[in-house]
């Protein structure tokens, strides 16, 4: 079920429908498959954990900016207004001001998240000889990986290994991010999300106006009689 459906309603017709239906089906791919290797390892990251966020800021493609604004334009209104205006919900220096400290998910736009954010944790990638290979995060607690049946440690293994240990292998997170590539041009270009984002809102924002309705989360305008 698409988490934009009001959003691409209203941008139908426009330069950025197609990116954000493709946009949308990469995610879902990312989730069937990373499915399949959480409900066969039952390996998933340690409740309220978030040390991957504390310290990060992603860099977005702007066919992840133009998702991200879609995101909050359906399904936080109101901070898609503030975030156009400047200010975001979690202000930080140098980390996603996104990031809530005082909850156990603190992700606040979760299901508008990029590929990093989905991917990190639970995704594989290629050695220099072009093996694929995969690597427990490294924010995971030790004992936690040493209590682990079959145990597990801070280090690299083959794609062999960790089927053989833990019933699966997790996407690669290369082969996910090549597709990222295709859908717009010059997507190879990225910026930080508080960089990005309030002028990607103020497009989309732009573009729905443009498409024959100023109300983003509403029904559309009757038209103007000639």
């Amino acid at each position: 079920m698409s988490q934009i459906d009001g959003i691409l309603e209203k941008l139908e017709g426009t330069s950025v429908y197609d990116v954000l239906v493709n946009m949308e089906k990469a995610y879902g791919r990312i989730a069937g498959e990373q499915g399949e290797w959480y409900e066969k390892t039952e390996f998933t990251c340690p409740s309220g954990c978030g040390e991957c966020c504390v310290n990060f800021e992603p860099d977005l493609f702007e066919c992840e900016a133009l998702y991200m604004s879609a995101w909050l334009l359906e399904n936080q209104p109101e901070t898609a207004l503030q975030v156009a205006g400047g200010t975001f919900p979690f202000e930080r220096e140098k980390a996603c001001q996104f990031y809530n400290p005082v909850s156990d998910y603190h992700c606040s736009i979760y299901g508008g998240r990029p590929y990093i954010c989905r991917l990190f944790g639970a995704c594989s990638s290629y050695s220099k000889t072009g093996r694929k290979i995969w690597k427990p995060c490294k924010f995971y607690p030790s004992a936690a990986l040493a209590e682990h049946k079959p145990p597990l440690e801070h280090r690299q293994y083959s794609a062999e290994e960790t089927a053989a240990m833990l019933g699966a292998v997790p996407p690669a997170m290369s082969d996910i991010m090549q597709g990222a590539l295709s859908f717009i041009p010059d997507s190879e270009c990225t910026a930080l999300i508080r960089d990005i984002l309030p002028a990607t809102i103020k497009k989309l924002m732009w573009l729905i106006k443009m498409n024959g309705n100023d109300n983003p989360n509403g029904t559309p305008n009757a038209p103007l009689a000639a």
